[in-house]
């Protein structure tokens, strides 16, 4: 388990982190959202010792992480950062490989060669291991760099947006791993996301923050609701039951339509779901919704 006690973090006169307090259950996927500034990415962070925070403490199986080893830290936690780009010429292959040094010290043995190959084949990048880096689209480096993590076969996997600069099917296929590791392998998961409706539906539990503090915190059912989305997002936020999912969305459009045009209008601009709010004396004002990402 991972208890976060009482930690506070200053950026100069600014508390980026407000004496937050939380406990993250093992075997279970953890999603962080808020809006941005909200001080999530910097918890990851301290999390993973990262940044030292300026009071309290991270415990993990209850251990204090400010005085634990760097190796042994190494082999209990692994961290995969926004900022993950390196300035050196590499083969996919070659940084996953990385996942592994704390084991191995840069000495590769069979054991490592296999999380490698494993990682590599679970992100899809068997064709791409022997093409370096600057090679590959922003989706396909990226899920190179979460193989690496992958590899280094932590208990506990730490995610600062992994999503970013992924298509919709390398998003879903990266939270249906994750989903896998928790399911099957009872790896613990953190992850900052800014897409509502992915940490709706892929995890189990969710913190939501806001100016440095938790706001509130949960399993996913008692987190997605219109009110505690409101709180925390400032905004009303719709929630759609679907195949046992909660889908969030905005409603955000007056359109006026042709009263004898409207099912022609919502075919052509694909709504399904829409609100009447008026009419005038031949169009109806209809409200129409889409996909909330935040």
């Amino acid at each position: 388990m991972v208890n976060v006690m009482n930690v506070l973090k200053n950026y100069g006169n600014k508390k980026v982190i407000d004496h937050v307090s939380v406990k993250i259950p093992k075997g279970k996927i953890t999603a962080f959202i808020g809006p941005n500034g909200a001080g999530k990415s910097t918890l990851l962070s301290i999390i993973s010792r990262l940044e030292f925070s300026d009071e309290g403490d991270v415990y993990i199986d209850g251990e204090a992480v400010s005085r634990a080893d760097n190796k042994e830290l190494a082999k209990k936690i692994s961290i995969l950062k926004q900022s993950n780009h390196m300035n050196i010429r590499l083969t996919v292959r070659e940084l996953v490989a990385f996942g592994r040094f704390p084991y191995s010290q840069g000495r590769l043995n069979k054991e490592d060669e296999r999380l490698i190959d494993e990682a590599i084949a679970y992100l899809g990048l068997e064709e791409y291991g022997d093409q370096y880096l600057g090679q590959l689209s922003g989706g396909q480096r990226q899920r190179a760099y979460i193989a690496m993590v992958l590899a280094q076969n932590t208990e506990y996997i730490l995610l600062d947006e992994p999503l970013n600069n992924l298509d919709m099917k390398h998003s879903v296929q990266i939270m249906k791993v994750l989903r896998e590791l928790a399911d099957e392998l009872g790896k613990t998961i953190l992850i900052v996301i800014h897409d509502i409706n992915f940490a709706s539906v892929y995890s189990d539990y969710i913190v939501a923050m806001k100016n440095g503090k938790i706001v509130k915190q949960g399993k996913t059912e008692e987190i997605i609701r219109p009110s505690v989305l409101k709180e925390i997002y400032d905004m009303d936020i719709h929630i759609q039951n679907y195949c046992q999912n909660k889908i969030c969305f905005t409603i955000d459009k007056v359109t006026g339509v042709p009263q004898d045009n409207l099912p022609a209008y919502l075919k052509k601009y694909k709504i399904s779901k829409y609100e009447n709010v008026g009419s005038t004396s031949n169009r109806i004002l209809i409200k129409s919704a889409k996909s909330t990402l935040i």
